[in-house]
């Protein structure tokens, strides 16, 4: 795992601790997704190196269409040197049978993707990985230690708060961007990961986005679509339930159920042992 120091004292101070782990690598390939993490990453990298910096998003049935396109449109808006990359992780089984390692398949189909990027440009790889991420069930990470991918947010030892706070004073649109992993983390453990699934549980989430929620999950559980939605917002999702069911089921699931107990990250872990993760080559 990466080394990380203890958390900055300031805003200010993450800056430049941020600024200085960055001018050590001189030249990255940010891990790009557009989310809170990767996106305070690609913008202080892209102001520190300059044409030193490039961010690679990876486009794939796993990533939902509104989060390309919010990539896209920020990379646009901040300058950044930016290009999309296919990944095939869905093409492969040790993914699509969705073990508790998927992520760890995913994130090396991503650097299989990314390493030869940075060769061409003498450059280091980098995730936006923040000290958070650490105590978390996370087999991405075991990838990344792997390949030697480099996670400066840990090494200025930021956290998701200080990320946070540091995109608001930059005034970055993701600041208090809810949580948005790719769409295969929808689905519950052992449900194959397919690209038409990809596509129908994307379509369930316009569907209850389309009432205005924003923060939400469907999870699909094997056909069964179970919605959730931020504590605050279940009563209105109750009231809304008439409406919302029918449209969820009209993108192919079987059943649909809310989640009495709200939007939780990382709900489908809640009850499985630590996961089996490959033995290193």
């Amino acid at each position: 795992m990466p080394a990380r120091r203890p958390p900055p004292d300031s805003p200010e101070a993450a800056r430049g601790i941020l600024e200085g782990v960055l001018r050590r690598y001189e030249r990255v390939v940010v891990a790009y997704s557009g989310g809170v993490d990767s996106t305070l990453l690609a913008v202080v990298a892209h102001e520190v190196l300059g044409d030193g910096s490039l961010a690679v998003t990876a486009v794939s049935p796993s990533l939902a269409r509104r989060e390309l396109r919010a990539a896209r449109a920020l990379a646009r808006a901040r300058g950044l040197q930016h290009r999309l990359v296919r990944t095939r992780e869905v093409s492969r089984p040790e993914y699509a049978r969705n073990s508790q390692d998927r992520c760890y398949w995913c994130k090396s189909e991503l650097f299989d993707v990314l390493e030869p990027v940075a060769r061409e440009r003498d450059a280091v790889v980098c995730l936006g990985t923040n000290t958070d991420d650490l105590s978390d069930r996370r087999p991405g990470l075991v990838a990344a230690a792997e390949r030697g991918v480099a996670s400066p947010l840990v090494e200025a030892g930021l956290g998701k708060r200080d990320v946070r706070e540091l995109s608001r004073r930059m005034g970055l649109p993701t600041a208090d961007k809810p949580a948005s992993p790719c769409l295969a983390s929808r689905f519950a453990y052992g449900v194959r990961v397919t690209p038409a699934g990809l596509r129908r549980v994307e379509a369930a989430e316009e569907a209850v986005r389309a009432f205005g929620f924003d923060e939400l999950r469907v999870r699909d559980l094997g056909g069964r679509a179970r919605v959730e939605v931020a504590p605050a917002s279940l009563e209105r999702a109750r009231a809304l339930w008439d409406r919302i069911a029918p449209a969820v089921l009209a993108t192919g699931f079987e059943t649909v159920e809310l989640d009495p107990r709200g939007f939780r990250s990382g709900a489908l872990n809640e009850l499985l042992p630590p996961p089996r993760l490959p033995a290193r080559p």
